[in-house]
């Protein structure tokens, strides 16, 4: 993948592990998920608000917590290792859906986090199109942030 220094760059450039151990997975056991099409991250923040007298009624907030979702969306490709290891958490509970993942943006920067996942779909579509498969890696913990080098 081509380092992205300046201006825009393709979603397609983000590239996103998925620990197919769970959470004891090693760096080899960090693959892509295959045939996914779509990527998305939201990020929660838990914000704490109060008035004191002194600010002649204007609001103080505080940033007290923060949680964050990555969105994948694509086809089911049975027989790779990290898309089935996804589809495959749908049929589960508890620590069972407990992996790790990676994100490594265009610009260098990673994040690395524990993550539960959520799988809503492991199967299905129209009768004429490939199989989906969807799911929500959710964060589980504060993760690790490595900023680009030279920021």
């Amino acid at each position: 993948m081509p380092l992205v220094t300046s201006g825009v760059f393709p979603v397609f450039n983000i590239e996103f592990k998925i620990g197919t151990k769970g959470r004891a997975s090693t760096e080899l056991e960090m693959l892509i998920i295959k045939d996914m099409e779509t990527f998305q991250i939201a990020i929660d923040t838990n914000v704490e608000e109060w008035t004191p007298m002194e600010t002649e009624g204007w609001t103080r907030r505080l940033a007290t917590g923060k949680g964050f979702a990555i969105t994948l969306n694509g086809k089911r490709h049975v027989g790779d290792p990290g898309n089935d290891y996804v589809a495959n958490t749908a049929w589960k509970s508890g620590l069972d859906c407990s992996s790790k993942a990676e994100i490594v943006f265009p610009d260098g920067s990673k994040l690395v986090f524990d993550c539960i996942v959520s799988v809503s779909a492991p199967n299905g579509g129209d009768s004429t199109a490939v199989s989906a498969l969807e799911c929500e890696l959710m964060s589980d913990g504060k993760p690790v942030y490595t900023p680009a080098t030279g920021e």
